[in-house]
């Protein structure tokens, strides 16, 4: 590299370089009432393609109503809600290939839903029963599929972006067609992890797209508390990442967004940064109450965007959905959600073993401990903590549970 280039080339005079001077434009295809906008070419999208990602939207939406619902009434402990943010989760998805590897945040149920994880398995992580994947060992909504390449959510901010970086560097590594795509929203952007990964990223040239939720909020803090910058877009530019911005709320925008930045993942092994702009309808999650931080207003001004009327509207026009098909199909979907939930609650806890499980080929003297002082515990307060719920091993002397 010449210093000219390095250096963007010499000056005799002090020349300083603004945020202005680095302004990202945002793509958009999509209008709200369905039509394209002047000039827009569509995304790479079939008939089948664009009605498997509106049944989805339709399906994170039963499912979301229905298990915030569930938390209130004390059936599960936490809840997070997509609505609002449907397109850039499964937007970016659909344009995967399903060996491509998933690492998301929290807010992505509608990325698994797409690659067809099961109702029942949503059902059975969220009531922590004995069918659940983890084993009941994470909360609600805590999510991970080895089968549709869909690495388990980590509480902790911004530790998936690294592990992505990583996983992607592997793939690079093995000479395998296929990219790691990485959710996490705006706020953890201000996680030293973030800074860490792209530039991992960018030096080593790794099959990494990482898709940036911006939704204006982490939690409670807006973004202009956050930074002083354009947004997100430009430090993926200052780490030698291709960078795009998109409407968050327009699917299609998402959609062909993302298609080309997997090609230069896969193709020439070039990192991505894709910044959706969108906006949570919802709270933050089931513990948060947002009418403390913003407005009834702005709400309603984001929810005349609703990434899922804009879609619709689309479909109808193409004429390849209809009033009926909706109909059915939000039905079908509330029918399904509701018995599946009634069905997982009844299922029986992991046993309480599995806590200590999986880690130690032989769980150590410490953690016998803990999992002894746990039983007795549980045997102390049974009315919070029913032993037939949590299937204790029974004592073969006593009959009680050990």
């Amino acid at each position: 590299m010449s210093s000219q280039q390095q250096d963007g080339g010499i000056v005799h005079q002090p020349v300083f370089t603004g945020s202005a001077d680095l302004s990202i434009p945002t793509l958009r295809i999509l209008q709200q009432d369905g039509q394209l906008y002047p000039g827009a070419t569509l995304p790479e999208i079939d008939q089948a393609l664009a009605v498997k990602i509106y049944d989805t939207f339709l399906f994170i939406r039963a499912l979301d109503e229905r298990m915030l619902a569930a938390q209130r009434q004390g059936r599960i402990s936490f809840y997070m809600t997509e609505t609002g943010e449907e397109a850039a989760d499964i937007g970016s998805t659909a344009a995967l290939d399903n060996q491509d590897m998933v690492f998301a945040q929290y807010r992505e149920q509608g990325s698994l839903a797409f690659r067809g994880f099961p109702l029942e398995n949503f059902m059975n992580q969220m009531f922590s029963n004995e069918h659940d994947l983890g084993k009941g060992r994470q909360m609600p909504i805590h999510y991970g599929s080895r089968d549709l390449h869909y690495m388990t959510i980590s509480s902790p901010l911004g530790t998936q972006l690294p592990q992505a970086t990583g996983y992607a560097y592997g793939l690079k590594a093995q000479g395998k067609a296929n990219c790691v795509i990485c959710y996490f929203g705006e706020g953890a952007a201000s996680e030293g992890d973030f800074h860490a990964a792209l530039n991992m990223a960018g030096v080593l040239k790794t099959p990494t797209i990482f898709f940036c939720r911006n939704n204006g909020y982490a939690i409670s803090t807006p973004t202009s508390e956050q930074f002083a910058g354009d947004g997100i877009a430009p430090r993926g530019v200052a780490y030698g990442l291709k960078s795009i911005r998109v409407d968050g709320n327009d699917v299609l925008a998402v959609l062909k967004a993302t298609q080309e930045a997997r090609r230069l993942a896969v193709e020439q092994h070039q990192p991505v940064l894709i910044e959706a702009m969108t906006y949570r309808l919802g709270a933050h999650s089931s513990s948060d109450d947002p009418s403390g931080y913003r407005s009834r207003k702005e709400e309603e001004l984001w929810r005349q965007k609703d990434p899922v009327i804009r879609f619709k509207n689309w479909l109808v026009q193409q004429g390849w959905w209809n009033e009926e098909q909706e109909a059915a199909a939000r039905d079908n979907h509330r029918k399904a959600v509701m018995d599946a939930m009634k069905a997982a609650e009844k299922i029986a806890k992991s046993p309480v073993e599995e806590l200590v499980n999986d880690v130690y080929d032989t769980p150590p003297w410490h953690l016998q401990e803990q999992l002894s002082a746990l039983k007795d515990h549980i045997r102390k307060y049974p009315d919070f903590y029913p032993v037939t719920s949590w299937r204790l091993t029974q004592d073969n002397s006593t009959g009680e549970g050990k």
